[in-house]
């Protein structure tokens, strides 16, 4: 028996009906929500942070044909996780040369990225949001022979639905953060039932590894981070060189990924080091 169904005192049969509640009660309210998803795609839209031509590919809908043949399915969130998996998308068709494969993102700028480095026998989708409807839809329009999993995204309708199809599923790249692991460990029965639809996990840390193991996850291994194999991001040669012409001579400090509202700490941070640092040049970077 599991360490930790020892520890909690539960019986497999017992703790397997407890996930099973708990998803199911997932399911229920999700398969209610369809109004409020298609209110708050509406927002996102007016916002800039959907593409309003291609907002049905949000509900599982898509323009595209399935491609003859077998189809492997990678899901990347978002941009970091989008162009790591461009070397891997291009490995795959390389060694599988009459496979397509089908690549879903959730952001516009991810869509970009991908609509400019894709390279043929590959397609972009939006990755629908996670209704019981939604993701059925499109699981019957695209019907992947493989699905490889980027990170630590996961929606329990879509993975749900993968598992009942047995389709043969990867999380690759896996990555569990402190707070995450935190707040799975209160649903932990439903966790471990989720990660079950995963065939192998494959981590980027031995602390990641240990997360996923903590939260039931079976077949797990490290790997290494696939963000070490992606190529450089495109740059204007322009005002790269117009930025050295700025720090050649200069401390520099990187701000990066900021939210709203750090960039003040990272200005007040600035002037106390500027005392120390009469040359010192702050590059503030935001997130979004």
């Amino acid at each position: 028996m599991p360490l930790y169904l020892q520890l909690t005192g539960l019986s497999p049969n017992r703790t397997l009906a407890k996930a099973q509640k708990m998803l199911k009660i997932y399911k229920f309210i999700t398969k209610r929500s369809e109004n409020l998803l298609c209110k708050l795609l509406e927002k996102r839209v007016s916002k800039g942070k959907e593409d309003a031509a291609r907002l049905s590919e949000r509900k599982g809908l898509s323009s595209y044909k399935r491609p003859d043949g077998p189809l492997i399915w990678l899901h990347a969130a978002s941009v970091g996780e989008a162009q790591s998996s461009l070397s891997l998308i291009h490995q795959i068709l390389q060694y599988a040369p009459h496979s397509h494969v089908l690549v879903t993102t959730g952001t516009v700028t991810s869509a970009e990225l991908m609509s400019k480095n894709l390279p043929e026998r590959a397609i972009h989708q939006f990755y629908p949001l996670d209704h019981p409807k939604w993701a059925t839809r499109f699981l019957d329009h695209w019907q992947p022979n493989l699905v490889l999993w980027i990170e630590s995204e996961l929606w329990p309708n879509m993975l749900n639905g993968i598992k009942e199809r047995k389709t043969p599923s990867f999380l690759v790249n896996g990555r569990l953060s402190d707070r995450s692991f935190k707040r799975w460990r209160l649903f932990k029965h439903s966790i471990n039932s989720v990660l079950s639809t995963f065939q192998a996990i494959l981590a980027q840390t031995e602390q990641d590894a240990m997360r996923f193991r903590k939260l039931g996850a079976q077949n797990v291994h490290i790997t290494d981070n696939l963000k070490y194999s992606a190529k450089a991001l495109p740059v204007d040669d322009n005002q790269l060189k117009m930025l050295q012409g700025h720090t050649q001579s200069r401390p520099v400090w990187l701000y990066a990924s900021s939210h709203a509202g750090e960039e003040t700490l990272a200005c007040r941070v600035h002037q106390t080091l500027k005392a120390a640092h009469p040359e010192l040049l702050t590059i503030i970077v935001p997130r979004h």
